[in-house]
């Protein structure tokens, strides 16, 4: 699942706006939409959309044994 997919589903649950929550961490709709379609957050940008949506951003990896590295 790309990255454009994932923040277009936390959207839809959280009933956002791209707009929106383009404003809430700081960025004009139109460079928020850039870098979704060209998947160029930084790791900062995407904690802040976490942050944003109420959720947890990470990034990683997870073994079978709930080990996250």
């Amino acid at each position: 699942m790309t990255q454009e997919q994932k923040i277009s589903m936390a959207l839809g649950y959280k009933g956002m706006s791209q707009a929106a929550l383009a404003r809430m961490i700081g960025q004009t709709p139109s460079n928020f939409n850039q870098k979704i379609k060209r998947g160029t957050f930084t790791i900062e940008e995407l904690e802040k959309i976490g942050e944003a949506l109420g959720a947890k951003f990470f990034f990683g990896y997870e073994f079978e044994d709930g080990t996250k590295v």
